[in-house]
């Protein structure tokens, strides 16, 4: 679900004492959406890094869930739209 991203100059997550004069910055993916499909079937996922879940008060994490579903379900709507419009069903048999 979520990763962290050693930061640039750092690939090997080496400590930051080896280059003093440098400030060390970690990309860290809190939020997730995933938009995949299956022949015309589309789906819309989305996740959220566990700590911050953890750390989020019970009216806010129904605030996200609430927020997160509207998201997909047009980040799914519209990913819908534009592959119908892009890929027409193919003719079907009588």
């Amino acid at each position: 679900m979520a990763q962290a991203t050693p930061p640039s100059g750092q690939p090997n997550g080496n400590s930051p004492m080896d280059q003093p004069n440098e400030p060390t910055a970690w990309d860290v993916e809190l939020l997730r959406v995933l938009v995949s499909r299956t022949g015309t079937q589309v789906d819309a996922q989305w996740a959220i890094h566990p700590q911050l879940k953890l750390d989020l008060k019970p009216e806010e994490w129904k605030e996200v869930t609430d927020l997160m579903a509207k998201v997909t379900n047009i980040v799914g709507a519209r990913f819908s739209q534009i592959l119908s419009s892009v890929e027409p069903d193919p003719p079907g048999h009588a």
